[in-house]
């Protein structure tokens, strides 16, 4: 009798941990993320581009067929990041950003929340605690969660796409694999590099469906995939097959082959996986990235065989997926083995996030568990600690470097205010141009046209959405120009590497006004000749 009452007891504190568990991981997670949105994302060319065109997409109906350009030549992502940002952009017509971004956000604390519930329906609530926790206050997760950027969606799209997945494949009902579906269609459509979460979650799917007859479930699934890559179809369809064109000449042009071998390339692609949720760019701490992928790999192996079926499953699952994920990205983005400041790109593979915060959510419950106490507890707050003081002294400031979005409106208030002076008109085109010429004029073009500026925005995929064709030349030119690139410039910013342009370029007229816009990003505007 006092066994039954032990384990009813038990089951009813369990039952209270997860009432308060979930909504204190939500408070806390909203609490990192929410605070300061206008200020803490970066504001440069993806950003802009981005709202380029949700504000044509809600304010003139223009539809996208495919989503932000890639790094890899002329491919693009998937539409459907613009759809799902669509209805936070409607709300401003387009015209505020913090709507867009405060969506992001939101997407970030979600994906704790379905984190906590794969962690703890594998391993039980303290591992839902740990996993959920630790991605709470991941410094990484909340910068992903803070800007707009289209692979910051990814983390809550992997995270339903594994969690559904798990869920189906315990034996629940075969339905989940349609929701696992849209998860990484989801994921796949954000990002192109999201294709590494197919076979981790199609492989279960697979094994599921030998094991038991799943009926319609297959058709929901082709149906998912087939409706996520419809506005891609109808792209290729109408514009002569553009985007197969360009991933073959990028493919056959060996432009990815990357030139740290490969060898070298392997571990700091492993690095960058599974550090990044819990301990950040690896520049910023080798150290600690070191000792935290030490730590998964040791989780790993150790519940490799562990007595629990389901437990050793799920580690073998997530184990199996982190290894073809780093295996995959060593080969289809070799850029990953070279760091360069100022250039966020570990997003890239925020699908991971949740596996790698889920494994270290089990092996801290198997520490509490299955190691004498108090030793187990001993060394699982002492690991769990030493993640969240880690993320607690990198957290992102309350304003970005760049001064974020705000600092990109008064640049263009700014520019507004020169062209005033010299007396042009309000009407009057304005031609953006960059140095270096591989980046993009829209982190200015988006906050003219929101100032009703007609702008003809130069970009590496041609003109900027929302550009003015004009059929005279343009009365002034503004010419950004970003230090960051100071060796593709062949000159300093601020000066030398702009007059060297103006002179090539024939800009005839005379210069209006140079500013520093943001640290390392200058803004020239010259007037053109009869403007």
């Amino acid at each position: 009798m006092s066994m039954f009452r032990s384990d009813r007891s038990s089951a009813r504190h369990s039952s209270l941990d997860d009432v308060l568990a979930l909504p204190a991981l939500l408070a806390l997670a909203a609490a990192l993320r929410l605070p300061d949105l206008a200020t803490r994302g970066t504001w440069d060319g993806d950003q802009g581009h981005d709202m380029l065109v949700l504000r044509q997409f809600v304010q003139d109906g223009v539809v996208p067929l495919l989503g932000p350009p890639t790094s890899i030549g002329d491919v693009h992502h998937g539409a459907w990041y613009y759809y799902l940002l669509s209805p936070a952009a409607a709300l401003t017509a387009g015209d505020q950003p913090l709507a867009v971004v405060t969506l992001i956000a939101i997407c970030g604390i979600v994906a704790v929340g379905v984190t906590w519930w794969l962690a703890r329906s594998i391993a039980g609530p303290l591992a839902g605690l740990v996993a959920g926790g630790l991605l709470a206050v991941s410094a990484a997760a909340i910068d992903e969660s803070t800007f707009i950027w289209n692979p910051n969606l990814i983390a809550l799209s992997s995270a339903i796409a594994l969690a559904a997945a798990w869920r189906a494949w315990s034996g629940h009902r075969p339905a989940w694999w349609i929701v696992a579906a849209i998860g990484t269609a989801i994921t796949m459509q954000c990002h192109v590099l999201g294709i590494a979460l197919l076979p981790i979650v199609g492989v279960p799917f697979v094994l599921d469906a030998r094991r038991r007859p799943i009926g319609r479930v297959w058709l929901g699934v082709l149906a998912v995939f087939v409706f996520a890559y419809l506005p891609l179809a109808i792209n290729e369809l109408t514009n002569g097959f553009s985007e197969t064109r360009a991933a073959v000449v990028y493919v056959t042009s060996g432009a990815g082959a990357g030139d740290i071998a490969l060898p070298i390339r392997l571990p700091i692609v492993a690095l960058r996986v599974v550090s990044w949720p819990l301990t950040g760019l690896i520049v910023d701490g080798f150290a600690a990235a070191a000792v935290a992928t030490a730590g998964i790999v040791a989780i790993v192996a150790w519940r490799w065989l562990a007595s629990r079926d389901a437990e050793r499953r799920a580690v073998r699952w997530l184990g199996l997926g982190l290894l073809w994920t780093i295996a995959f990205l060593t080969l289809a983005a070799p850029s990953l083995a070279s760091v360069v400041r100022g250039l966020p790109n570990d997003h890239y593979h925020a699908f991971a996030d949740p596996m790698v915060v889920v494994l270290a959510g089990i092996g801290v419950a198997a520490l509490v568990r299955e190691l004498r106490a108090p030793f187990g507890q001993i060394a699982a707050i002492a690991a769990v600690g030493a993640l969240v003081a880690w993320n607690a002294i990198h957290l992102p400031p309350a304003v970005d470097a760049d001064g974020g979005f705000p600092a990109g409106q008064a640049a263009a208030d700014r520019v507004e205010s020169a062209l005033s002076t010299a007396g042009i008109d309000r009407t009057a085109v304005v031609e953006l141009r960059s140095l270096p010429r591989f980046k993009s004029t829209e982190a200015l073009a988006y906050p003219l046209v929101r100032l009703s500026r007609p702008v003809h925005a130069q970009t590496p995929d041609g003109v900027a959405p929302g550009s003015t064709a004009s059929p005279t030349p343009p009365a002034a030119v503004v010419l950004l120009c970003d230090q960051l690139f100071r060796d593709a410039n062949g000159a300093d910013c601020g000066g030398a590497a702009e007059d060297a342009f103006a002179r090539v370029n024939d800009v005839a007229g005379g210069l209006l006004d140079r500013f520093e816009a943001a640290p390392g990003r200058w803004m020239s505007i010259y007037r053109m000749a009869g403007g």
